[in-house]
């Protein structure tokens, strides 16, 4: 049966979580919305004044209604729904949507989370760049049939910085890069803009394959124009940073330099974006969002990340100086046919120990991604078997002889991916929107259907954007692609079948008869939800003069948004019943200061330690850079009878997988982002499962793994507690806190300008994890 919720006082439609008197914009359940909110998403409108969740709505509400041409109904469902938090735009509209900023057609791509770009030439690289500067996640597909459309490396660069950052007077700055050449010298005045970055960057790279010079050149970087540590963006928000753009160009230079008189390789390639990400995330974006794709028969890409962290002779961990950067992307292996059993062992027992090298199934990408040609299994299936033989551009052109053939090249490669994975394409954006279903009453299935309505319409709206870049208008002219994902489903399914669900998912999901009952209720929902977002985009469509995408349907991983409403992220479960969330600031931020007023606790980062390499207590040491504001949460179902005899973080490997696959086959039309975790008793079993999926033609294209440990590790992300604890915790919380009003204590703090701008591409719990360093 489905859990009683509380309805709030006037309201009318499905059950929503209560709503705290004091801070009603965001559900009681969600104690860490206030926090996230303020830090990520609501922009300043003065020194010490932000945008409430009412003003962002307006703002991005508006954006949408204007670019999207919408009837005044679908407007007004589009905002009931953002309103009562049953759907919301993407991470990135959040920020930027409604802004002058964004209504400028050189900053269109930072409406995007999701992007990739194939490397076959210098101008992509600058384009990732460019990308990543507006926040959006950038992904490229790293194989030697890409990479090695690049010029041979013919010049080597000897790099000197000739002016520091900052030198020249703000009224005599320059936005624009420009170049001076006299022989073999070469001086780059770098532009204070984002253009002016990314342009100095680009040229770089050119510069190593240009023919005019006859020797070593000699590039010199002029600094002086660019603005300060501590300025205001004024268009974008937040402040620059420009710490390590100093050191982008000679770092830059060395892996060039390393490859003279040859093509890159394309780990050299992956080191190349890297730098660059790595200069950005310093600069202004809190965190890359990257994937790299390399071959499956690569074996320096399916190496490039072993032995990063080393120990010296006094057993301190030290990172390898040189690969450094590749931590800024996740990395996985491209398949072109089915992998084997023992190359899924093999991938699977690599993740569990570095977390890297997961397979990508790529003929099932393809084949999704030609939905509108494939129309029925047989026809997939026949497709899958022939470019398993290497006969899938021949079969395509036999079925359809008409097609031109850059088109038939570009349905080909169409397994590019997104940082998280969730979405599929070539030289692509997608746009995504997210429904909470954990706000949704399963038994309202009218609420259900606004919901997927608000949702298929506001990832459709940004279909009016045209790129001034030919690759990516290319790629929107013959492949419109859109994602609708929802988040809180492991909460919607608990509330709409209770504990009995919970038993069964703590049995494996075992195919009893009870099992094969709930998997027929959940494959209703989610074919529901599937078509009412592919009819409502094809009509909308259909009505703007718009090519119909052929998948519009995806779950990416959802973790900070699903903080807003209190959801388990995606698909998955939720770390536990009760749980420690610990959200990241850096020190003395006024949301944080905020957040110690609201009685919450902090302390400092894992990376702040004493001389000794033990970590501080004391958040406001002089020592400490970073802080971590302490939470505890309840999930709203935890006191449903029963439920809290249920071990979650103890679901297997194979529930996780069984789950994952439900939504991938029955709802998902992209990819589903997964973050499966395990044990390392679960490797083989995982691995076999894995091989079977894809050997079956299930669906699987690719996932993440994670490892579990059950030895704690200190200040992680999450961390359970029990009943007792989460009382006692809460009890010093209410005792703690000086005021109810969390944004009164937030306006008494703030002042200056936002440090970080906006959310960044991806934030799963993958991400989260990653950042942890390697512990001495």
């Amino acid at each position: 049966m489905v859990q009683d919720i509380a309805r709030p006082i006037g309201s009318s439609g499905s059950d929503l979580p209560e709503f705290d008197s004091k801070n009603s914009q965001f559900p009681a359940s969600a104690p860490a919305a206030n926090p996230v909110f303020y830090r990520t998403y609501s922009r300043k409108l003065s020194e010490t004044r932000r945008e409430s969740w009412a003003q962002v709505s307006q703002r991005t509400i508006q954006g949408l209604a204007d670019l999207g041409n919408f009837t005044p109904e679908e407007q007004e469902l589009i905002e009931q729904m953002q309103r009562s938090l049953h759907c919301l735009p993407s991470g990135r509209w959040l920020w930027v949507g409604g802004t002058n900023w964004i209504a400028k057609p050189e900053n269109f791509s930072g409406s995007y989370n999701c992007t990739s770009t194939n490397l076959i030439d210098w101008r992509a690289f600058g384009l990732m760049m460019d990308l990543a500067m507006m926040g959006s996640g950038t992904g490229a597909i790293l194989e030697p049939k890409y990479t090695d459309r690049l010029p041979t490396i013919r010049n080597r660069l000897n790099v000197t910085v000739t002016r520091e950052i900052g030198e020249v007077a703000d009224f005599l700055r320059e936005e624009a890069t420009e170049l001076e050449i006299n022989g073999n010298q070469v001086t780059i005045q770098v532009g204070d803009s984002r253009q002016g970055w990314v342009k100095s960057y680009q040229s770089l790279l050119e510069l190593s394959t240009d023919e005019r010079f006859t020797g070593d050149v000699e590039v010199s970087i002029d600094l002086g124009h660019v603005r300060p540590a501590g300025e205001r963006l004024k268009g974008f928000g937040g402040v620059a940073n420009p710490i390590k753009l100093p050191e982008l160009y000679a770092r830059c230079a060395k892996v060039l330099n390393r490859a003279l008189g040859r093509k890159l390789s394309p780990i050299e390639c992956c080191l190349l974006i890297d730098e660059a990400a790595a200069c950005v995330v310093a600069g202004n974006i809190r965190r890359s969002a990257g994937m790299r794709q390399g071959s499956s028969e690569d074996a320096e890409f399916a190496g490039a990340k072993d032995n990063l962290w080393q120990q010296d002779e006094q057993g301190n961990w030290r990172i390898d100086p040189d690969r450094d950067v590749l931590r800024m992307a996740n990395h996985t292996r491209v398949y072109h046919h089915k992998p084997t059993l023992e190359e899924c062992v093999e991938a699977v027992r690599k993740q569990f120990y570095s977390g890297e090298g997961a397979i990508q199934y790529a003929p099932e990408a393809i084949a999704r991604s030609n939905a509108d040609i494939l129309t029925t299994p047989e026809l997939k299936s026949e497709f899958l078997r022939a470019y398993e033989a290497g006969n899938g551009q021949q079969w395509i052109q036999a079925k359809h002889p008409n097609m031109p053939l850059k088109e038939l090249e570009h349905r080909l490669g169409r397994y590019g991916l997104n940082p998280c994975g969730e979405i599929l394409g070539e030289d692509f954006h997608c746009n995504l929107s997210e429904v909470h279903l954990n706000q949704i009453d399963p038994l309202d299935y009218e609420a259900q259907e606004q919901a997927f309505t608000a949702g298929a319409l506001s990832v459709a709206a940004l279909l009016n954007h045209r790129f001034a870049e030919p690759r990516y208008q290319y790629s929107r002219e013959v492949d419109p692609i859109v994602g609708v994902s929802f988040t809180g489903l492991f909460d919607f399914f608990v509330n709409a079948f209770g504990t009995e669900w919970l038993r069964w998912w703590e049995a494996g999901r075992p195919d009893t008869l009870t099992g094969m009952q709930f998997k027929e209720r959940e494959k209703e929902y989610l074919s529901r939800w599937k078509e009412i977002v592919h009819r409502v985009v094809g009509e909308y469509c259909d009505r703007q003069g718009i090519r119909r995408p052929n998948r519009c349907t995806t779950v990416q991983p959802a973790g900070t948004k699903s903080l807003l409403t209190g959801a388990s992220s995606g698909w998955h479960p939720p770390k536990a019943q009760r749980f420690i969330r610990r959200i990241t600031f850096r020190k003395n931020d006024p949301v944080a200061l905020a957040c110690l007023d609201y009685g919450y606790s902090i302390v400092p980062s894992q990376s702040d330690k004493d001389e000794n390499g033990n970590l501080l207590n004391d958040p406001f040491d002089p020592r400490c850079t970073e802080w971590l504001v302490e939470i505890p949460v309840e999930v709203p179902w935890a006191n449903i009878p029963g439920a809290d005899q249920i071990e979650i973080e103890k679901f297997s490997a194979l529930a996780q997988m069984d789950f994952y696959l439900q939504v991938q086959k029955y709802y998902t039309a992209h990819n589903t982002s997964a973050t499966i975790e395990l044990r390392e008793d679960e490797v083989e079993g995982l691995a076999h499962r894995i091989h079977q999926a894809i050997e079956n033609d299930e669906g699987y294209i690719s996932a993440a793994l994670l490892a579990r440990f059950d030895a704690p590790f200190p200040r992680l992300p999450f961390e359970k507690i029990d009943q007792a604890t989460y009382q006692k915790l809460q009890a010093e919380v209410l005792e703690r806190r000086s005021t109810d009003d969390f944004y009164a204590a937030l306006v008494r703090h703030d002042g200056g300008d936002l440090i970080e701008a906006g959310p960044a591409g991806c934030d799963s719990d993958k991400c989260l994890f990653s950042e942890t360093k390697k512990e001495s």
